[in-house]
């Protein structure tokens, strides 16, 4: 910890690695410690297994997270500048921070340290749906997920049936994990501000006898449905299913229902079907 405490402060770091937030890479660095140790704190307990971080930047997430006990930080990062200045913080930690260089697109989180496995992160922008549906097709490695999006994106994950927001996302979360918001962050937090308030978000992966085995079904179903919402349903499934009326019927589903009216549940049956 006194390693820890005695690491400059981010901007310092940030100007001596040129380390200026890239648009293209969807970066907002959150340089607040008091705000970063909350979220820290808002996905323990950290002392065992493994907590993986995307897209560290400076190291501002990472340092709280070591600070509130950590015990094994996986921190992937596909920024080289970021690389080279989480050199001193990874040599601070003691052992207990490793920093890859890759795509977390492209990882499996199974195979980055033992359970139980905790993601926390200040997701970028500009892939973060696509990361959040990456984990949740893999949740049975994960035990939890604090994680940071667009306060928009966070409305769509906790969305309910019948709400302009409710959609493909709403689905799939709802289905995989308990969601539960934890609290929003201004605009004024971050190095630069982005445009957008921030909300993070607690998702924990259910039970595994409690969904499906394979999302691919579920994911087909809700891209077709939303993905033409104004349509009724016997339209908007008729690429799916030969006699999308039939089946519909056959699981007490109106034909002339649209997408948002339907329930998670509903969802599900129709992806076994």
């Amino acid at each position: 910890m006194d390693a820890l405490a005695r690491l400059p402060p981010l901007r310092e770091t940030i100007s001596a690695h040129g380390l200026d937030a890239r648009k293209q890479l969807g970066q907002h660095f959150l340089l607040d410690l008091n705000l970063t140790r909350r979220i820290a704190r808002s996905a323990a307990p950290l002392a065992d297994g493994t907590t993986i971080e995307i897209g560290p930047g400076p190291g501002g997430l990472t340092r709280a997270l070591l600070m509130e006990g950590a015990g094994h930080v996986v921190a992937i990062e596909v920024d080289r500048r970021a690389i080279t200045a989480l050199a001193e913080l990874q040599q601070a930690a003691g052992g207990r921070l490793d920093v890859i260089e890759a795509d977390a697109l492209a990882i499996d989180v199974a195979t980055l340290g033992p359970p139980p496995r905790r993601i926390v992160a200040n997701l970028p922008y500009n892939v973060s749906t696509p990361l959040l549906l990456h984990w949740l097709r893999g949740a049975d490695a994960i035990t939890d997920m604090v994680l940071m999006f667009q306060k928009e994106v966070v409305d769509r994950l906790v969305a309910r049936p019948r709400s302009k927001a409710y959609g493909r996302l709403s689905v799939i979360a709802q289905h995989v994990c308990t969601v539960r918001p934890l609290f929003d962050i201004a605009p004024s937090a971050f190095v630069p501000p982005p445009k957008v308030t921030s909300s993070v978000v607690r998702l924990t992966p259910l039970p595994a006898d409690r969904r499906l085995a394979d999302l691919a079904p579920l994911e087909r179903v809700t891209a077709a449905a939303f993905g033409q919402r104004r349509k009724m349903l016997r339209g908007s499934l008729a690429s799916l299913f030969d006699d999308p009326v039939a089946v519909l019927q056959g699981l007490g589903l109106s034909p002339t229902a649209r997408a948002e009216e339907l329930g998670i549940d509903d969802f599900v049956r129709l992806a076994r079907a």
